[in-house]
């Protein structure tokens, strides 16, 4: 781009790709990313590198695989290393600041922005330690409920945190339209929702009545059995078997629905102050969030499955730049990476084979572009690796049969194909995409020795089990 805008990147945490309206929910009310979508490009098959936070964000901020970065766990945030994004527009002179939630290590770390507003980092710099125990004979049991001591109607540190993180950034537009500056800019926005706990004002709360909600599919009281390793993952934390009743059970779903609006409102008051500010013409928006969440789904909650729910992002673009209309071509935060620093027209060497989604949107549908995402952390006894290409999206688990789903007609990846010869070409194929990206057995031998050297620091397992926040990490003071 010649005459770059500015560009403002919004990350939300937790939000599963399909809880917007655009993207065809039955009832999920989201009209600010509705008319932001309407009006940009809509990302229908975005994926996040890993299905858990501070992998995902690592990944992001450096443009680089999870196996990449050596950066695996809840324990292991971000520190600047590998240079990113960030970096390289200060390298070029581009000013770049961020507000609210970025998960990495340390405010004193050089991580990439001139500066950093209220910005809310893992606990203590050291973050989950207790999760980085994988090996099934030494985890630990999770302490308390991850998803929160309460559930329901109401206010949480997190829904007080976004609303301090859009007044900072009401204020920045107010303060950056004063000064009369045509440099562009980039600025990186951190929100919490729908992120448990699941916690939401009584308004947002109210608009999805407990009466009215669908039931998850794939439940395991209508005999769906989950795969064993995903059976192994979710037993560290079985948030479906520690619900009180099924009252408190309906109303995770409505909070977590209500969090999808607070979210959404918060969204579209930023969007309100852009252009209040004067700023909105000349300003590239980009939306999206660090994972998904599987939202009851097969029996689970929270992240780190390779399902569509976990893995499945939203992703969205507007402004110049960005045509109206959907882009069904699959992308990763790792094409964000590269984005950034391509709409400077700043060099930027990420991951091979990432490219800016302005040029991705631009071309036509690439529909077997191959996307990776892996997961090595909380629950996992082995590494897990997802691939999609074309209509097929392939789960490879150390040490546990393989899993294959053809979303063009089982979107809901309910039939497992993986065990049918008829799908073996198939099954081979995506495997041997998987290999051209990385060796999944060397990537999970390593992936354990770092963790290893992660918890013999802190004195072995007896002591790394006490370690580390229970639950959701939390924001600032």
């Amino acid at each position: 781009m010649s005459q770059p805008s500015n560009l403002l990147i919004l990350m939300s945490d937790e939000h599963q790709a399909r809880a917007m309206g655009c993207a065809g929910h039955e009832f999920v009310k989201t009209p600010h990313l509705d008319s932001l979508a309407g009006r940009g490009t809509l990302f229908e098959n975005a994926y996040t590198p890993s299905p858990i936070c501070v992998p995902a964000r690592a990944a992001f901020a450096s443009g680089q695989y999870v196996h990449q970065t050596r950066l695996w766990d809840n324990a292991m945030p971000y520190t600047g290393q590998p240079p990113g994004w960030g970096h390289a527009l200060q390298q070029a002179g581009i000013p770049v600041e961020s507000i609210g939630k970025l998960h990495y290590r340390s405010a004193e770390d050089l991580a990439g922005f001139d500066k950093e507003h209220i910005p809310m980092m893992v606990a203590g710099g050291v973050g989950m330690v207790w999760g980085s125990i994988r090996r099934e004979d030494q985890r630990p049991a999770a302490r308390g409920r991850m998803l929160g001591d309460y559930v329901g109607p109401g206010e949480s540190r997190y829904t007080e945190y976004d609303r301090a993180v859009v007044a900072r950034t009401k204020d920045w537009f107010a303060e950056q339209a004063n000064k009369q500056d045509s440099q562009p800019w980039c600025l990186f926005v951190g929100l919490v929702a729908p992120h448990f706990p699941l916690v939401v004002g009584e308004e947002y709360f109210n608009l999805y009545p407990l009466d009215q909600l669908p039931e998850a599919k794939l439940s395991l009281a209508a005999g769906y059995a989950r795969h064993p390793w995903v059976e192994k993952q979710n037993a560290q934390m079985d948030s479906e078997a520690l619900f009180a009743d099924e009252q408190e059970r309906l109303r995770a779903f409505a909070a977590y629905y209500g969090l999808c609006s607070w979210l959404d409102h918060n969204i579209g008051q930023i969007l309100t102050a852009l252009e209040a500010s004067g700023l909105a013409q000349n300003t590239t928006i980009i939306y999206c969030s660090d994972h998904g969440d599987n939202l009851g789904t097969r029996g689970l909650w929270g992240k780190s499955t390779l399902y569509q729910e976990s893995t499945n992002i939203p992703m969205i673009a507007a402004g110049p730049g960005f045509a109206a209309g959907r882009c069904a071509t699959p992308v990763s935060l790792l094409d964000l990476s590269a984005t950034i620093p391509a709409h400077f027209d700043v060099p930027f060497a990420g991951a091979e084979g990432v490219r800016p989604l302005h040029q991705l949107a631009a071309e036509p549908e690439q529909a077997e572009r191959v996307i990776l995402s892996e997961y090595h952390a909380f629950g996992s006894v082995s590494g897990a690796f997802m691939v999609r290409k074309g209509r097929w999206k392939y789960h490879h688990y150390i040490g546990f049969p393989a899993e294959l789903f053809d979303l063009e007609t089982d979107p809901e990846e309910t039939r497992n194909l993986a065990a049918d010869t008829a799908y073996l070409a198939i099954v081979e194929e995506m495997e041997g995409c998987l290999r051209a990206i990385c060796t999944p057995e060397d990537v999970d031998r390593q992936a354990f020795a770092d963790q290893d050297a992660l918890i013999e620091g802190y004195g072995g397992v007896a002591a790394a089990q006490t370690v580390g926040t229970r639950g959701a990490t939390p924001p600032p003071k």
